[in-house]
């Protein structure tokens, strides 16, 4: 199930090093990315990813950088030196803050190279629905918000989004096939919604056209985490061979 494993990427949402130890060593067989988040980097910082990649995994590096332009490009140059297979920014940071990211890495790590990282956009928080967004005084709908953002992080050179696998459909028409999507908010029908809002099982989300998965507590928090991944490894495998 190799295809499958390396689009799996289990959320790291623990509070220390070797809480985070122990979930690689369970699930290196089955994962292939492992996502370290705020408080995990917060708490252990560069360790924590040094400890994912000496045990064979990758890592997504998801601190959603959203700041000035010169302060996300340098913070990006960080992770890159890190290693990592991937990291993000908020798309609502702007069109200028994306593509000064981008010419910094394509300086030290040219397109093509594979050392260079996947580049990913945050559209519109999985747990955000149309009120949180009415909230905060935005009153265009979540469809209208996630293709007007996926198409500035597209044109300002990012390799891809993070986002609902609702929108997946939405991203391909305005970013077309080659544009990354990596969807939270994935989960198997065995698991809870918990606080996602706007979600798809792993098989349907994969046939909808995404790229990898992110899944947490499905897996987590299931009575046997191991044989929960390698449900929802066979779930992704059949999404894959049928597509």
């Amino acid at each position: 199930m190799h295809d499958a494993r390396q689009k799996l990427i289990f959320a790291l949402d623990v509070g220390n090093l070797d809480e985070a130890r122990r979930w690689v060593e369970q699930l290196q067989g089955q994962v292939g990315v492992f996502k370290i988040g705020k408080q995990l980097f917060t708490r252990c910082g560069p360790e924590v990813v040094n400890m994912v990649q000496a045990g064979g995994g990758d890592v997504f590096l998801d601190l959603k950088y959203h700041d000035i332009p010169n302060t996300v490009a340098m913070a990006g140059l960080e992770a890159y030196r890190l290693g990592v297979k991937m990291f993000n920014v908020h798309a609502l940071g702007g069109f200028e803050m994306m593509a000064r990211l981008v010419a910094e890495i394509d300086k030290v790590c040219p397109r093509g190279n594979p050392a260079r990282p996947i580049l990913l956009a945050v559209t519109i928080l999985t747990s955000s629905n149309e009120e949180t967004l009415r909230a905060v005084g935005i009153d265009r709908p979540i469809s209208v918000m996630v293709s007007k953002l996926a198409r500035l992080a597209k044109d300002a050179g990012m390799d891809g989004v993070v986002a609902s696998p609702q929108e997946v459909d939405l991203i391909r028409t305005a970013c077309g096939a080659d544009f990354a999507i990596v969807t939270p908010g994935v989960r198997p029908a065995f698991a809870s919604q918990d606080d996602q809002k706007r979600v798809m099982t792993p098989g349907d989300a994969l046939r909808a056209g995404a790229d990898y998965l992110v899944i947490g507590r499905p897996i987590s928090a299931a009575a046997d985490p191991v044989a929960a991944a390698k449900m929802i490894l066979e779930e992704m495998q059949t999404a894959l061979e049928g597509s």
